[in-house]
């Protein structure tokens, strides 16, 4: 997981209030969702909010006490802090519990290694200090960062993030320590299927510009969801064509990437650098401009201009418009519009759609008829 870095009141360097104008946005994350929602929106664009999974204290703090009172029994060499709010909230069940001092001064005495800042700012602020941080903020750089020095014969308490990570366990178990685990906090599958069906359906529509994901858990669960309605394949297509996938780390994206599947992240993990990166990605990347003896166009995410008056396309006539746009003026067959299409259309459906996407422009002329051919933008 990774905690998110705040919003300032302060207008950010670039920031305009029409920047995402015309984009839509997925939302996937539960905690704290209400400030990227809002970054979003303050930008101009339209948020779909569909949160994959929740994040939930430990249901029984019976076995989280057990954890705490097995890591004070220990008293570990290390401990890895991976989280700053499993840190915290690892406290307050420990001094919950009447053990939260003498949990504190246990862990005086070890060790302390941090996954990445916010992890050092919830040790610092249970009155400890940590002996430094992983280089990549991730969980596998901390576990490099410890297995550096050796850890034969050492006892090694782990704070999990949300989920067991067997594979670095294992890494320090077979470098010889003995390996405690704290859970404070766990990831559960959002209840509001609803929600993300109709984001999944949205993606696999072209009907987002971008998603988002604050962590790895989010998009398996996105995925999990996606091949539970047979879609796995149509969401992992839109992803590698028409759809922005944005992970706010590379362990957040690490799903992505099994999957075939390249997001952008951004070069610091946190929320500023990820809503900065795709405002920016997208203005760059997915606004479309095009010359024509009419005037000038702009497709910007939903919202098509043509000499400044705009108007919101429909997902299929904003398909078939962002073809023609691409083509500059080039002519585009009935085929080829038909598979660009979110909907299956022959050729007499893209004639309707084109004509509907007439209806829809400012100036209905700017899309020209190719007899016997297709159709193009009157350049």
């Amino acid at each position: 997981m990774i905690d998110f870095e705040s919003e300032g009141t302060a207008p950010e360097p670039g920031f305009r209030a029409d920047q995402l104008e015309g984009f839509r946005i997925g939302v996937t994350s539960d905690r704290r969702s209400e400030d990227l929602i809002a970054a979003f929106e303050r930008r101009g664009a339209d948020v779909l909010h569909a949160p994959t999974i929740r994040m939930e204290a430990a249901v029984d703090d019976g076995k989280l006490e057990s954890e705490t009172r097995a890591v004070i029994a220990a008293r570990p060499d290390i401990l890895l802090a991976t989280t700053s709010y499993g840190i915290r909230r690892w406290f307050e069940a420990a001094d919950a519990a009447g053990l939260g001092t003498e949990l504190t001064e246990v862990l005086e005495q070890s060790r302390i290694l941090v996954r990445g800042p916010k992890a050092r700012g919830a040790v610092r602020a249970a009155g400890l200090d940590d002996d430094g941080m992983s280089a990549r903020e991730t969980t596998i750089s901390l576990v490099d960062y410890v297995l550096r020095d050796g850890v034969n014969g050492m006892t090694i308490a782990v704070q999990l993030h949300g989920f067991t990570d067997p594979e670095q366990l294992d890494r320090l178990t077979s470098a010889g320590a003995a390996v405690l685990t704290v859970a404070p906090y766990r990831w559960t599958r959002h209840e509001d299927s609803a929600r993300v069906t109709r984001l999944i359906d949205a993606i696999c529509a072209g009907n987002v510009d971008a998603v988002t994901f604050t962590s790895a858990p989010a998009v398996e669960a996105l995925f999990q969801a996606a091949d539970a309605i047979g879609r796995l394949d149509d969401v992992r297509f839109a992803f590698e064509t028409s759809v922005v996938p944005a992970a706010v780390g590379p362990v957040t994206a690490q799903p992505l990437v099994d999957a075939g599947v390249l997001p952008i992240t951004p070069d610091r993990f946190r929320m500023g650098a990820l809503i900065r990166l795709v405002a920016e990605h997208l203005e760059q990347t997915r606004v479309l401009r095009l010359a024509t003896e009419r005037g000038s166009i702009e497709l910007r995410g939903r919202i098509a201009s043509v000499n400044g008056e705009k108007t919101v396309l429909t997902p299929t006539a904003l398909s078939l418009f962002r073809v023609l746009v691409s083509a500059g003026g080039a002519t585009v067959s009935r085929a080829e519009l038909a598979a660009s299409a979110p909907e299956p259309l022959d050729d007499h459906a893209v004639d309707v759609a084109i004509s509907r996407l007439r209806g829809a422009l400012p100036d209905p002329t700017i899309v020209a008829t190719v007899i016997k051919r297709g159709y193009r933008i009157a350049t």
